[in-house]
């Protein structure tokens, strides 16, 4: 899931690696930014895109049943979420046990956080986290899933 996924800067590249067997949803908030990636798609360079779905939702409403996704990604969009705690509860909802969330800030944006207060939400909010890289200009930060109880 491309959350915040805004006009898709970042979608068709992550809907080619995962190939045809995978499948990318799409997820924003605003309908006109979910039309630019309508219309993206729909240029020549991207007509062999098949595996992204486009879906309007709130992080804090995810169109998704419990446990649905393996992976969930955010670029500079985890800091414009109002209510940051609730959000993280809905992806760890949707996301498999074990299943990663990948978190991307990168300077100028206005609401750049550090990477340690990314760290420190993420963690705060049940994730594990499992790998983080970059520099104070860029960096992602990769948390887990925890298994259930009873799962190893």
């Amino acid at each position: 899931m491309d959350l915040g996924c805004g006009s898709g800067a970042y979608t068709p590249f992550v809907a080619r690696v995962v190939g045809e067997q995978g499948k990318v949803y799409a997820v924003d908030i605003q309908a006109a930014m979910l039309k630019q990636l309508e219309r993206k798609l729909a240029r020549a360079e991207n007509k062999d895109i098949k595996n992204i779905e486009l879906k309007q939702a709130s992080a804090h409403d995810l169109p998704f049943e419990d446990g649905a996704l393996d992976l969930a990604y955010m670029v500079t969009v985890l800091p414009e979420v109002p209510d940051r705690s609730r959000a993280l509860q809905e992806i760890k909802r949707v996301l498999k046990p074990g299943g990663i969330l990948a978190v991307t800030e990168w300077l100028p944006d206005p609401d750049y956080p550090l990477r340690s207060t990314t760290i420190k939400i993420g963690q705060s909010e049940g994730f594990v986290l499992d790998d983080n890289q970059g520099n104070l200009w860029h960096y992602s930060v990769r948390f887990k899933k925890p298994p259930q109880t009873g799962e190893f």
